[in-house]
């Protein structure tokens, strides 16, 4: 009926010919429908392949091999001790209008020291969070309220775009809302000159230019963060990059790839010894990577919570770390042999005593001692074995770091000198001398509150007028000598040039001879 009862010409023989037509052009078709099925299955496991190899390989596979002496390489930039002592001298050997300039940049700064400035010390901080979770869609927590630094925690699917300089949250599935911040992850978040990183959450309309392939995959997180800035003066090395870099990568245990903006090959070099502790993988020079990077998660940028300091209550993951964590993680780094300082309190009265050592900085250029030979003197009368160090050239930081351990007391004029305090022995003593000028805040906050919190005997000597040869250049009727507070009432660039700059240091040795005895009665106590 209808088709089925039509007869074609010929009979049984055009019906059985039109049925072998039928399954000649059937066989066809599924054969060239098993062809295409294995083309798209092979595709699809060249890819996997492909995304299997890039997980099981470590950051070590595809990030560039390091020298002896630096963490990473870049092209076009020195490398080894010459570019490490052409920094260093660049740091020392500033002109007045190097350091006007500089003065002008530490102003700019939050948290820099000024005239009016106070203790500065971070809260808990303001946190902004979606309302993702941490490991399904993702999750972007942002903390910008400090009264320094801004950074970003990215958890998730986490892809960076180096020369991009962006690092993107790619969600499991799509979320409502795509936002976005952008920060400096420098440690002071108005420097200059400091390339800012875009962090974005994808959203629903995303599918229409979705973020770019991994072409690596990394198992372990990363810490994005920059250099520059005052790096280079070697307080700053510590307060704005070596104890925030501590504190945000410790937790890892050397499990973290380190993505640095801004990079200073040189300082990788110097401080290679640490970084490598913090992590044991090869620097990426972020800038210049044009890979995209995945990651599980993405620290971007450091966090200070104190000028030279750690807040324990602010460590991130419920670490509470101290300085005297950083310091014990110093002495394990460089391998420093003593962890104590000598104890005079039971030495044998009828037997050799053994003298406690000074280590007396002598610095070379402004706020230097101008009566060595007396302090000296004063100190071996007091009972010490003293030594002068003046380490501005050409020291390499392990050798330094030995050097500062042997002593017991560590004695110097405010200045970077000082910092080499977190190579002492816990309990050791630093005696800081003030430079005239009411300058005992600034002293205090750069170096008295973190030697306290690195458990060291903190004995501060602030000299008169008539111990700074401010009044000879100057008379006594000159503000600076006068009015000292009238001169931090002008602003930072006067008080710097005046008692930061233009004033060295005759020790009244008999006025100091207390301080002394303080440091010799501590360490009968040890």
């Amino acid at each position: 009926m209808g088709s089925d009862g039509k007869q074609l010409p010929g009979g049984k023989s055009a019906v059985k010919s039109c049925w072998q037509r039928f399954l000649n052009v059937g066989f066809v078709a599924g054969f060239l429908l098993v062809l295409l099925t294995y083309a798209v299955v092979s595709q699809q496991s060249q890819r996997f392949g492909a995304a299997a190899a890039a997980v099981d390989s470590s950051p070590d596979d595809v990030t560039a091999s390091i020298t002896n002496k630096q963490a990473i390489k870049e092209p076009g930039r020195e490398t080894g001790l010459a570019q490490e002592d052409r920094e260093e001298g660049k740091a020392e050997t500033t002109t007045p209008a190097d350091q006007d300039q500089q003065q002008q940049q530490q102003q700019q700064q939050p948290g820099r020291p000024n005239e009016d400035r106070a203790a500065v010390t971070e809260e808990a901080p303001k946190r902004d969070d979606t309302n993702a979770k941490p490991f399904d869609n993702g999750k972007v927590v942002c903390t910008t309220a400090g009264p320094y630094s801004d950074t970003c925690d990215v958890f998730g699917d986490v892809r960076t775009n180096g020369t991009a300089h962006t690092v993107t949250l790619v969600p499991a599935t799509s979320l409502p809302e795509r936002r976005e911040w952008t920060i400096k992850p420098y440690i002071r978040r108005s420097m200059s000159g400091i390339p800012e990183v875009t962090i974005t959450q994808l959203d629903a309309t995303s599918a229409e230019s979705p973020a770019p392939a991994c072409t690596v995959t990394h198992r372990v997180p990363a810490i994005v963060f920059a250099l520059g800035g005052l790096t280079g003066n070697y307080w700053h090395d510590f307060s704005d990059a070596l104890v925030p870099l501590f504190v945000a990568s410790r937790r890892y245990g050397g499990e973290v790839q380190l993505l640095v903006s801004n990079i200073q090959p040189w300082w990788l070099g110097k401080y290679e010894a640490v970084v490598r502790r913090l992590s044991k993988y090869d620097a990426v020079d972020l800038d210049r990577d044009d890979k995209i990077r995945c990651f599980p998660r993405v620290t971007v940028g450091l966090r200070m919570h104190k000028e030279f300091d750690v807040v324990p209550e602010l460590a991130p993951d419920g670490q509470r770390l101290t300085m005297v964590d950083f310091t014990a993680f110093l002495r394990e780094t460089y391998s420093l042999p003593r962890s104590a300082p000598i104890s005079l309190r039971n030495q044998n009265e009828d037997g050799q005593k053994k003298k406690p050592r000074l280590m007396l900085l002598q610095r070379g250029h402004y706020r230097k001692f101008v009566n060595v030979p007396e302090i000296v003197k004063a100190a071996e009368e007091a009972g010490f074995e003293v030594a002068i160090s003046d380490p501005r050239f050409g020291v390499k930081v392990e050798e330094l770091a030995r050097a500062v351990n042997s002593f017991d007391v560590l004695m110097g004029v405010h200045g970077a000198g000082l910092t080499n305090a977190v190579f002492l022995p816990k309990g050791a003593v630093v005696i800081q001398v003030v430079p005239y000028g009411k300058m005992e805040p600034l002293a205090r906050l750069d170096f008295g509150d973190p030697i306290v919190d690195m458990e060291l005997r903190y004995l501060e000597y602030s000299i008169t007028a008539e111990e700074s040869t401010l009044l000879e250049m100057l008379g006594p009727d000159h503000p600076v000598i006068k009015d000292p507070e009238s001169v931090h009432r002008s602003g930072w660039d006067k008080m710097a040039e005046y008692y930061l700059g233009k004033q060295d240091v005759r020790v009244d040795v008999d006025r100091f001879a207390p301080t002394l005895a303080l440091a010799i009665d501590h360490l009968r106590q040890q």
